[in-house]
């Protein structure tokens, strides 16, 4: 069985819910990967009325809110209140959404906040039944790096990470040391290609620097049956070609991890 693809609404800047649900759709996708902020209209401020039609929306097209890619950054220093009031409330809009995920940031060094947040938070994310999700990311981007947080947090039922497959390569993390870092700790993989590890303007898959073929391999290994979702930045890059061009590439690489899958030639 094919791992299921889900598509990061990052991909469609200024396009509204229904738009990103139509482009899923007509792509193939099996979910969404929500990006909260006011210009998708998926964002915190969103009223119940609003909440309750988007998950109509997205059941309607069965579609799967996989995830609130959310901006908190837990480790960044500063009271921790501000931190945890923001995650608190991408914690309730993803319940409210019917994402199992919200995605966080480590966005900075102080560990220790990190710890005590991401502690804080776990009794509303397991009354939420939603799981915070560390993206290997900005100050930390192995897998090496999101594990120690997530150990010294201790609280597996409601915490897991994310392993988007450029960051950790960018830092010599290989995809299989990724993978044995995150062993029990991943939620799911983010693919994406990019120019190289010092330009990362998204190139479609196969036509970069990232080791794609090295990280379907490792996945395929290790019978990876979880989510993939298609990180298309073309908000940061709006001169890139739409995210519907480079879709197909998520899909075959998607479906290379599936036993019988063929590998193709990406990496």
């Amino acid at each position: 069985m094919t791992n299921p693809l889900a598509l990061s609404t990052l991909g469609l800047p200024g396009a509204s819910l229904a738009t990103a649900v139509t482009a899923a759709v007509r792509g193939g996708c099996a979910g969404l990967e929500l990006r909260s902020h006011p210009e998708t209209g998926v964002h915190p401020g969103m009223s119940s009325r609003e909440r309750s039609a988007a998950r109509a929306a997205l059941a309607a097209a069965g579609l799967t809110a996989l995830t609130l890619a959310g901006y908190t950054r837990i480790a960044e220093p500063g009271d921790d209140d501000a931190v945890s009031a923001l995650l608190a409330a991408e914690i309730r809009l993803a319940a409210d959404l019917g994402a199992r995920y919200v995605r966080v940031f480590p966005g900075g060094t102080d560990e220790e906040a990190a710890v005590r947040r991401l502690r804080a938070a776990a009794p509303l994310a397991a009354a939420a039944r939603v799981v915070v999700a560390v993206e290997t990311h900005d100050s930390h981007p192995t897998g090496a790096a999101v594990a120690r947080l997530l150990d010294a947090a201790a609280v597996p039922e409601t915490t897991a990470a994310i392993w988007d497959l450029l960051h950790p390569w960018r830092s010599g993390e290989t995809p299989a040391e990724t993978l044995a870092n995150l062993d029990g700790r991943l939620a799911y993989v983010q693919v994406k290609d990019v120019m190289s590890a010092e330009d990362t303007t998204p190139v479609p898959l196969g036509t970069g620097c990232v080791p794609l073929t090295d990280a379907a391999r490792t996945l395929r290994r290790a019978g990876y049956a979880g989510w993939v979702s298609l990180e298309w930045e073309r908000t940061w890059h709006p001169q890139v070609a739409p995210v519907q061009d480079v879709l197909p590439g998520a899909a075959a690489w998607a479906r290379s991890l599936s036993c019988g899958g063929t590998l193709p030639d990406l990496g």
